[in-house]
Formats: structure tokens, sequence, C-alpha cells
């Protein structure tokens, strides 16, 4: 599902998912649970459905026929992903000696020289970044001061690879006491997990609206890529209180530094649902590469431009 999330351009559009485990029976963002196996040649028919991907691990082999078998009887595709792939598909690679096909597994792609390939693009992009948009960070500060009491940056903690907690700089976008105000806004959160969200938040101020419209009060976070406690690419950086609320796969998303921007930035923003945006940033950690962050950064360009889903 990830895949097929940070990849639009296949032309996939994803129905819903079937699962045995009552546990698993819930929606992932806007991909919808659509109950157990059982159910399958009702959802075939009432959906429309083209093609049926089954996921299950070989020792379920009998369940594997039953659905291949509903899915002939229905006039349905189907495809079986093979169970060793379900380790990871990025982590597995296929190498043969005389004829005689091997499969191993790869270490995860941020690791070593790729890791120090990275850091030095980071700092070498933040650098000139910072220089070249120092006046106007400069006109940035003083507006802020003019247009509302308190300080120019703010300072929050948010949780870095590997769950290392650190210290992260924003323009103040909002008044002084938003944190204190936080609680009385919780019932209005359009956000689900444990983000929140709100489109017409009332704590913003005059010039923090049109900072966050163009994503300009994320500037002093350079400052953080040059640190090393963020990337110019990856996951959205997350509050503590969010990570105390993760199920075990979300965590894969704290295994890449957090970034600037990164596919959750390009595919939506705050309009995308907390669920779908772990599935881009696992994709991300398990596919990186040079060219995928540069990918990610020139689209990053018109998604500032038009704001979708800024605020």
């Amino acid at each position: 599902m990830r895949h097929i999330v940070a990849h639009p351009e296949l032309g996939y559009q994803i129905v819903g998912f079937v699962d045995d485990d009552p546990q698993r029976q819930q929606n992932i963002g806007r991909i919808r649970a659509l109950g157990d196996t059982s159910c399958l040649p009702e959802l075939v028919q009432q959906l429309n459905v083209d093609e049926v991907i089954i996921t299950l691990p070989w020792q379920y082999h009998r369940k594997i026929m039953r659905i291949l078998d509903q899915c002939e009887r229905e006039n349905v595709r189907s495809r079986i992903v093979p169970d060793v792939f379900q380790l990871s598909l990025s982590h597995v690679y296929l190498d043969e000696i005389k004829g005689i096909p091997l499969i191993g597994t790869r270490e995860p792609p941020l690791q070593g020289w790729n890791f120090a390939i990275k850091r030095m693009m980071d700092i070498a992009v933040a650098g000139a970044l910072l220089v070249l948009l120092a006046p106007l960070m400069a006109i940035i500060a003083l507006l802020i001061k003019l247009d509302s009491p308190g300080p120019v940056l703010f300072k929050q903690v948010r949780v870095g690879r590997y769950g290392r907690p650190f210290t992260l700089y924003k323009f103040r976008s909002m008044y002084a006491d938003a944190e204190e105000r936080l609680a009385e806004l919780l019932p209005f959160n359009e956000a689900d997990g444990p983000l929140f969200k709100m489109r017409h938040d009332p704590r913003v101020t005059r010039v923090g609206r049109w900072l966050r419209r163009f994503s300009l009060d994320e500037l002093p976070q350079l400052w953080n890529v040059l640190k090393g406690d963020m990337s110019l690419i990856g996951p959205r950086p997350a509050l503590p209180q969010e990570v105390e609320q993760y199920e075990a796969w979300h965590r894969k998303r704290l295994e890449v530094p957090p970034g600037l921007t990164g596919l959750w930035q390009t595919s939506g923003r705050s309009d995308m649902p907390f669920e779908e945006m772990c599935l881009l940033d696992i994709y991300y950690a398990e596919r990186w590469s040079p060219w995928l962050d540069a990918i990610i950064f020139f689209k990053t360009i018109p998604a500032i431009l038009f704001g979708r889903g800024a605020y």
C-alpha cells in the first residue's frame, strides 16, 4: 500500500483491504478496512473491483487457493505477493550462482557512506540557503515584532532519528500564549491520529497566516539541518506526545532524520491523513536515494507556491 500511495502515477486506486485479524481491521488513512477475507466475493461485486492482490504468508496456502478460486469465479484478476518479499520490498535482492537463484536481504539504504553523502548535501545546501535568505529572514523577523508581542523565534522539542529529542526552531506564527490555549481547541481538531491541525486556528497571527501559507515560518529549521538535528528531506518532525501514541509500525518513520520537506509535503501536507503520511515516510526510509531526494526537493517548490494543505 505504501508503494502505491507513494506512486499515484502507477494508476492504482486502492478500494480497500480485508484482513482476518480483528485488530488490523481499521482504516489506514483514506484506505478502508472492508472486513475479513470471507467478505471478498460480495466486496468484489459491490465495489466493481478489477484486481485482488493477495499478501498472505505461505502457511495460509489453503486460504490463498480459496481466494484465487473465488476471484476466478468472479472473473476478477488476482495476483500474489511472494511471502519472502513481505520482509520488505526494498530490502530484498536477487542473485544467482550458475543459474541457482539466491535471495538475500539488504541493509537499510541510509547507512554508512549513503548517510555521509546525504549529510554533506544537507550542509552544503542549508549553508548556502542561510546566506542567500538572510535578508528575507531579517524582514520576516521585523514583521513578526511589529505584528504581535513575543519572541521572533518559536522553540519546541521534537523527536529526531531513533527517537532522540532536539529543539526545533521556527518563526513564531502564533500568539505568545498559543501553547496554553491548545487544550481548549482540542475538540476542534481537524487531523486524525495523534496530530493536531485546525484550518482556521485562532492562535495564528496575521503575519503568521502569510508565513504559513508559503512555509516561510520553517526557514529557521535550516539551522537545525546545519546542526544535524534534521535533514533537508525526510519525515515530518514529530512531537514527543505524538510519538507516545504511535503504534509499532509507525515508529519505522523514526529510522531516518526528520526533514524540512518530504513526500508528505509534496502529497498534501495538512490535508493528508496521518497513517497515509506514515506510509509515505516508511516508503522514503526504505527507498532513499540521492535521486529521490532531488525529486522531492524540486516537487516542493510548486507545493509551497500553491500552498496546498498549508494552514
